[in-house]
């Protein structure tokens, strides 16, 4: 039986007629693709800059080393990929993880209550707040941007599930001081791999073009200058070329992931066993619907690994979004705001999360008859795994 993966790309004809032209090309890495890829990025989300990478992890990498500097300390959440803590390790960094809301976004409330309890010692060191916008649905970039700006800190948006989702009709891009997105081939739109970032601030810009390649100036003909320590992060022009093709279609498959997404709410509501997290984002807000979490009741907890192998044996392709960071053993001594003053756990919600979570298949690939599958499957799984708990 062949799995409906939660998501995955979606390549037609066209998509390879252009890369297929692409590799005719006199030049197949820092040609003008890229350059075009990054001018209708920038137009795409309004911002002033664009600098593309070979993965939204380099992308993250250069962010921070743009905006933080050694040693500083980093709020960040603990519900996303490993990659959006491990590049604040890689810089230098030490993050601080906050929890989240039932939305699985970093709440605001949990930002500030970090901010309180900072020791006086460490209150030069802090530095900003890294957010993720998970699933694809926006954080709360009002309260954010306002913290933010009271505190003095720098807000950066790890946007790598949220290409093409906006806020009051505005592109998700232009909110922090910097936002990342990723193209990977399980993302909205894919170049395989591949990732950028977009600000408005020029010294950011310019400071991540440098470590996307080898920190190197170019002065005069053959003549150029190092300015720091950099990489090759960059993309090629194959991978640009699949980029431009893809996002002349992102309105396309941003459509086909919320059509599925409230098939999903219909089908669900009031269901016995889990809550989708789907209905509750914000009316002012477009998803992209990378992912479409369900929260299993807690009578389930038990059941939840079953649920999975078994999901797994009848095609239907479940992912856990995420175990949380600071479950890690590199994170075992992460600082964190431990309890708050009821004395509750204040990273209760992540791993409640943790234990709830499951995403279901929800992606422009899908036909109507495999989302109708994923829904009769995973009523009769957790049918089943109720009796069995």
């Amino acid at each position: 039986m062949q799995t409906i993966p939660y998501s995955t790309q979606l390549i037609d004809d066209d998509d390879i007629a252009r890369v297929a032209q692409a590799l005719r090309s006199p030049l197949l890495t820092q040609g003008q693709a890229v350059e075009a890829f990054e001018q209708a990025l920038a137009d795409f989300l309004g911002v002033r800059y664009v600098v593309s990478f070979n993965s939204a992890t380099s992308a993250l990498y250069a962010a921070y080393r743009a905006c933080f500097s050694q040693n500083a300390l980093v709020i960040t959440t603990p519900i996303s990929f490993v990659a959006t803590a491990n590049m604040l390790l890689a810089c230098g960094c030490e993050p601080i993880f906050a929890d989240i809301g039932a939305d699985g976004n970093i709440t605001p409330e949990s930002i500030m209550r970090i901010i309180e309890k900072v020791d006086s010692s460490d209150r030069d060191r802090l530095q900003g707040i890294v957010s993720v916008d998970f699933a694809g649905n926006s954080v709360k970039v009002d309260s954010l941007q306002a913290i933010a700006k009271e505190h003095n800190l720098r807000f950066i948006a790890d946007s790598s599930h949220a290409f093409g989702g906006s806020v009051n009709g505005r592109k998700i891009g232009g909110f922090a001081d910097v936002s990342i997105f990723s193209f990977h081939a399980i993302k909205p739109i894919t170049t395989a791999e591949g990732g950028a970032i977009s600000t408005n601030d020029k010294t950011i810009y310019e400071q991540a073009k440098l470590t996307r390649s080898h920190g190197v100036v170019k002065k005069r003909l053959w003549d150029t200058e190092v300015a720091q320590v950099g990489f090759n992060f960059r993309l090629n022009e194959l991978q640009a070329t699949l980029g431009l093709s893809q996002l002349g279609k992102i309105e396309q498959f941003l459509a086909r992931r919320e059509e599925i997404a409230r098939i999903y709410d219909k089908a669900f509501a009031d269901n016995p066993y889990f809550t989708p997290t789907h209905p509750i984002i914000p009316s002012n807000h477009t998803s992209t619907n990378h992912l479409y979490p369900i929260l299993l009741d807690k009578d389930l907890y038990c059941a939840k690994e079953e649920i999975f192998a078994q999901a797994l044996a009848r095609g239907l392709g479940v992912q856990v979004h995420y175990k949380p960071i600071f479950l890690y053993e590199l994170y075992a001594n992460a600082k964190g705001l431990h309890k708050d003053s009821s004395g509750r756990d204040s990273r209760t919600n992540a791993l409640d999360w943790y234990y709830a979570e499951l995403s279901l298949p929800c992606h422009q690939a899908m036909s109507d008859e495999q989302v109708q599958y994923c829904i009769d499957t995973i009523l009769d799984l957790c049918a089943k795994a109720r009796k069995s708990c």
